[in-house]
């Protein structure tokens, strides 16, 4: 690597340690003070950062990238704003223990080009929040995007009383660059948003690092489902930002007594179902020979996605549907496609849904999210047991249903996998994750 790059990353991280060692001193008040201040300065410029990731990477749509950026600021400032990261932060009487609340230091924070702006709000919030410094690792297709982003955020930190220095960013992103970050002796934690090799290279760094595997979620239709809310949710999911949040649903599972109405429903909803041959085409170009996602495809619309590949669809087409029996990894109708594409599986019974979703997700994505639509609460805690995933959603949108949206679990842009999707989490990551605590305790016995 040259002795540039080595430099710059020496630089930031110094500069960052440097200013992390003054904020470190803040009392809680001066602390809440500049989350707000990020909070708002972020919100005021939802629409521009969105536009301008829009721009820069040619991925999804702008109206939902201002709905991503606002939550990023809005719903987590409002999830994580009362609490205790200063001090004391917890008096347990009972059992004699009182908890202080310590930073971290400097955190890593990679950032992918799928959710560019909406990642760097939400990271910075939530390091800020816990008196830690962030330095950015941004992935290059959207890097004046994430300057932009940074630069709002440490401005008003600064304005709102924060020293200099606590946001810095790589502004020559290479993978260099990012290995050298990560395995930097004054690093405390790695924020790994990207990726299945980036979030490798995280754990192996020699720091500590919280990774975040790929998605790929299966979503079963049970024969008791309300089948119009059902696929209202799944077409809203899928089609948000064009596909491109790794939570939303990548195959239908559908009960064969109820798939005639999930048909014409998803019919009703512009979906277009692709004959053999049109699905063949899709297939050649969902992947590249290497066996990975194709980006030509991320974050496209369907009808873009048609004309790409060579195929005639409606231009109102709101998804591309693919009616499949295999699954298998050289199957991409049963792999992750951040795009509005399905594929479609038929089961014959609850249980046989269940044994497909499973082998979906161990297919890939083990770990992420599934969804199942059902009015039978045993049939959703079955489910629940059965999915090796970290979350399972009842009768919601997967995209935004994980993220903390149209569900009570934590706003977060970042989704633990757990141990089995190869994660130190199953949390959705917050601002109680950058935060060490330390514990007075009274002898008791």
């Amino acid at each position: 690597m040259t002795e540039l790059k080595v430099k710059e990353i020496e630089t930031l991280v110094d500069t960052a340690k440097k200013a992390q060692a003054k904020y470190e001193n803040y009392t809680q008040e001066q602390v809440d003070l500049i989350v707000k201040n990020v909070y708002q300065k972020t919100l005021d410029n939802a629409e521009e950062l969105a536009l301008s990731a829009h721009e820069e990477t040619g991925f999804g749509k702008v109206s939902d990238k201002i709905i991503k950026n606002t939550f990023a600021s809005e719903q987590v400032y409002e999830s994580i704003k009362d609490l205790k990261t200063v001090g004391i932060i917890n008096r347990r009487k009972e059992d004699k223990i009182i908890e202080i609340g310590i930073p971290l230091g400097v955190v890593a924070g990679l950032i992918p080009s799928t959710n560019p702006t909406a990642t760097v709000i939400f990271k910075a919030l939530i390091a800020l929040k816990t008196r830690n410094a962030i330095v950015f690792s941004p992935h290059p297709k959207a890097l004046k995007s994430i300057l932009m982003a940074a630069d709002i955020i440490e401005k008003a930190a600064v304005e709102a009383g924060a020293p200099a220095g606590l946001v810095q960013v790589i502004h020559e992103p290479t993978l260099d660059a990012t290995s050298a970050l990560m395995k930097h002796e004054d690093i405390s934690l790695i924020l790994a948003t990207g990726g299945k090799a980036m979030v490798q290279a995280a754990y192996s760094s020699g720091n500590p690092a919280i990774g975040v595997g790929p998605g790929n979620v299966p979503v079963l239709i049970d024969a008791t489902a309300d089948i119009v809310h059902a696929i209202d949710c799944v077409v809203s999911s899928k089609t948000f930002d064009n596909g491109i949040i790794c939570a939303s649903e990548q195959a239908l599972v559908v009960d064969r007594s109820v798939k005639e109405a999930v048909i014409e429903q998803l019919k009703a909803k512009k979906a277009y179902f692709m004959d053999e041959e049109e699905s063949a085409k899709v297939s050649q170009y969902i992947l590249r020979e290497t066996g990975t996602l194709n980006p030509d495809i991320v974050g496209k619309s369907a009808a873009d996605v048609a004309k790409l590949v060579g195929i005639s669809v409606p231009e109102e087409t709101s998804i591309l549907i693919s009616e499949q029996t295999e699954i298998g990894h050289h199957n991409p109708y049963s792999r992750e496609k951040l795009t509005p594409i399905l594929g479609l599986f038929t089961v014959d019974s609850f249980e046989a849904g269940v044994q497909t979703c499973k082998a979906l997700l161990a297919n890939e994505g083990t770990g992420h999210t599934a969804v199942i639509h059902t009015t039978t609460d045993a049939n959703a805690e079955t489910y629940g047991l059965e999915m090796r995933a970290s979350r399972i959603l009842v009768n919601t949108l997967g995209a935004l249903g994980a993220i903390g949206a149209t569900t009570k679990l934590a706003p977060s842009m970042t989704l633990g996998c757990g141990a089995m999707g190869g994660s130190s989490t199953t949390d959705n990551v917050t601002a109680y994750h950058l935060m060490n605590v330390k514990r007075i305790a009274y002898g008791v016995e």
